[in-house]
């Protein structure tokens, strides 16, 4: 995720409105404040209270986050495949806290219940997001 290091990353900018940023030569992804403007522009998927410390301190999001009670994944006629870029929301919370690409798809993390959901993303708090352009 992008602690420390936003210059390992491209930003796509109007007017220093950051709107999407692309590591290497994966996907653009929209970028934080783009996805608080228009909040229905991904698909959303929703992490418990307990996961919401670890993912806006940078670790990977893990299924057990998703898959307790307070978490939220779309039925499976609405599921999301691996490598589709989601909105991550926290239980309690109106903001997305985080962006990424799935590693797995939707109905996979219901019926393994573990291990790794998103490793790479854009969280509330980290380089791209205190970065100004100013």
């Amino acid at each position: 995720m992008f602690k420390k290091d936003p210059e390992r990353a491209t930003l796509y900018t109007i007017d220093s409105n950051p709107l999407f940023f692309q590591r290497f030569d994966d996907p653009p992804i929209p970028h934080l404040r783009l996805i608080h403007a228009f909040p229905s522009a991904l698909p959303t998927v929703q992490i418990d209270r307990g996961a919401i410390r670890f993912v806006l301190s940078g670790a990977t999001l893990m299924a057990p986050g998703l898959t307790s009670p307070g978490g939220r994944l779309p039925d499976a006629e609405h599921a999301l495949e691996a490598g589709q870029v989601v909105a991550v929301k926290a239980e309690g919370k109106e903001e997305v806290c985080l962006v990424g690409a799935l590693k797995v798809g939707t109905e996979e993390i219901k019926s393994k219940g573990k291990g790794v959901v998103i490793d790479e993303g854009h969280y509330l708090g980290d380089g791209l997001w205190k970065l100004h352009l100013d």
